[in-house]
């Protein structure tokens, strides 16, 4: 049995003081006493950590390659789509695997015990599949051995170029599945996981309305009806042009008239829906899957985030690109473009909870869900998923309750958690990673031969 001992502590009926957690050999917590005498590791605050819900962690290698002016007149996603094309050409499983152990390294250092990685680099750039045709997915995994982090893989089907069904165009050769195919590797990809302690778990990526069919959109489904099911939807204003001019309707009003999402469900982005459109979306329990900082950065456009919180929907936070990996940043950013769109303050609190603890909170419930993972909140049972943070800093002296988080996530920067624990395995310490200078060394090695290939 481990022993932690918090001065602080937010737990599901709220904050709490000198709160004793144990957490047994499995990972999991095995008991929470509030008002306990002082017993195990000391510390300040004591946070349930939360889950990345959306990364591709191969994109954090080209974060810096893509704000130059290129030769189109007006950079956007998409021209910043065929640069991110070229730059994977590149990319060798030994660099996936070093890349992602260096990702999902910063994702914990940043209060983040979850991985969830939509994950669609699967074949040589020519398409052609490795001899284990889920080789990427094992790297990804092995990264997840080296680092701790506990790992929901998502491996994607991408079938398509676009809703006519074209064929994959340079640079997509990658990604490519078809149906069976999918099957096939999506089974391998679990496999990969058997090797991983026991809260790593499978889920699947339909990759979007424009890269599968209907009829392969039910597949997916159907593949795994248990486990969490993720697709990116109405991210972009040209994407959502071509579903409609193929399918009728605009791709939210499509995917409610023939599918039936629900809380299973993960919708990556949503950053383009009609006022009838959150609405009816939030009431199904279907999750919404942001990353302000890459939304910000790609200029998707601003999520509704008001008429969401009103009709009761659920958010989920993630890295995405992993430009930048910094889990307080993604809520600040989150709340900011609300500020931005609404011309007011304080967009998500309520009368009983201040914004950042409903970001906060809302992250954990979200993530929880996302990642198809016992975690969220530090409860008996759940996988010990937990950061602490120094309070004897200059963000947080003198403050106590709500306002604990407000500073983190308003006032505090990098460098803000001390120590996080991912299914008990305390994988970071005094700020620091237990592996960090290895796999930093690994990484500027791979960085190094790859700039020598580009």
């Amino acid at each position: 049995m481990t022993v932690l001992w918090a001065e602080r502590a937010l737990l599901p009926t709220g904050w709490a003081k000198n709160v004793r957690i144990g957490l047994d050999s499995a990972g999991r917590i095995a008991d929470v006493t509030p008002d306990a005498a002082p017993e195990g590791q000391r510390l300040d605050l004591v946070l349930p950590a939360v889950a990345n819900v959306h990364s591709h962690i191969f994109q954090r290698a080209m974060a810096g390659l893509s704000e130059a002016r290129g030769p189109h007149p007006r950079d956007t996603f998409w021209t910043w789509r065929q640069l991110m094309y070229r730059f994977l050409d590149h990319l060798t499983p030994d660099d996936i695997e070093v890349i992602a152990a260096l990702v999902q390294m910063e994702m914990l250092e940043a209060g983040y015990a979850t991985n969830v990685e939509f994950h669609y680099l699967h074949h040589q750039p020519d398409g052609t599949p490795y001899a284990n045709p889920a080789e990427m997915s094992q790297r990804i995994a092995a990264a997840a051995a080296r680092s701790g982090i506990g790992l929901t893989l998502l491996p994607v089907h991408y079938q398509y170029g676009g809703c006519d069904h074209r064929p994959l165009g340079p640079g997509q050769q990658r990604f490519g599945t078809t149906p069976e195919d999918f099957a096939r590797l999506l089974d391998g990809a679990e496999a990969a996981l058997a090797g991983l302690p026991a809260d790593a778990g499978i889920g699947v990526a339909p990759h979007s309305l424009r890269a599968v069919s209907p009829e392969a959109l039910k597949l997916c489904t159907e593949l795994r009806p248990d486990r969490p099911l993720h697709l990116h939807l109405a991210e972009q204003i040209p994407e959502i042009e071509e579903v409609q001019a193929a399918y009728g309707h605009r791709p939210v009003e499509w995917l409610l008239e023939n599918f039936s999402p629900d809380q299973r469900w993960t919708l990556i982005h949503l950053t383009h829906m009609t006022e009838d459109e959150t609405r009816n979306l939030a009431a199904t329990g279907a999750l919404a899957g942001l990353c302000p900082i890459t939304e910000s950065s790609l200029g998707d456009g601003i999520f509704n985030g008001v008429t969401w919180q009103q009709a009761g929907g659920r958010i989920g936070c993630g890295s995405d690109s992993n430009v930048r990996i910094a889990l307080f940043e993604e809520l600040r950013t989150l709340e900011y473009s609300q500020r931005l769109r609404e011309h007011a303050r304080a967009i998500y609190a309520t009368p009983e909870r201040s914004t950042g603890r409903v970001l906060y909170e809302a992250a954990l419930d979200g993530g929880a869900t996302a990642a198809g993972r016992d975690t969220g909140a530090i409860a008996e049972g759940n996988w010990a998923d937990l950061c602490a943070v120094s309070c004897a800093t200059p963000v947080l002296c003198g403050r106590d309750g709500d306002t604990l988080l407000d500073s983190l996530i308003f006032a505090g920067g990098d460098g803000q958690i001390n120590d996080v624990w991912a299914a008990g395995r305390h994988v970071v310490q005094e700020g620091r990673h237990m592996d960090r200078d290895r796999i930093v060394s690994d990484y500027l090695t791979c960085i190094g031969k790859l700039q020598e290939r580009l």
